[in-house]
């Protein structure tokens, strides 16, 4: 994929999957396979590692998807975005921004979570 903005919205896509085999493939089609996801609470790395993330983060989160809330701001094969968690019902469960980066190919290598809005200047 050479177009980071659909590619990383595939990876969300694959986030809320609840299928494991289209997961799976979902996480292949957009992930290098030394890839590396991290969010505050929990990380996964290459296809496995990140599918037993995705599907940890299911547990917990039931019935819930993610959808980017911003447009992609990219150069050099980095971009940066914000998410949402979205409960069955619509409302907003979390949000924060992601930084990921892409390789030649335009897989992702990796994609760093933050939570929330960023902190004031004198936090």
């Amino acid at each position: 994929m050479s177009d980071i903005t659909t590619t990383i919205d595939t990876y969300l896509e694959a986030y809320g999957e609840t299928d494991t085999d289209r997961r799976l493939a979902l996480i292949e089609k957009v992930f290098a396979a030394e890839a590396h996801v991290f969010d505050p609470p929990i990380d996964g790395a290459g296809h496995i590692g990140i599918n037993e993330m995705f599907t940890a983060v299911q547990s917990q989160f039931a019935g819930h998807t993610f959808r980017r809330s911003t447009g992609v701001d990219s150069h050099h094969g980095i971009g940066r975005y914000g998410w949402e968690m979205v409960a069955g019902d619509g409302s907003v469960t979390l949000a924060g921004m992601d930084v990921a980066v892409v390789n030649d190919a335009g897989k992702l290598t990796r994609v760093a979570g933050f939570f929330g809005e960023l902190p004031p200047l004198d936090a």
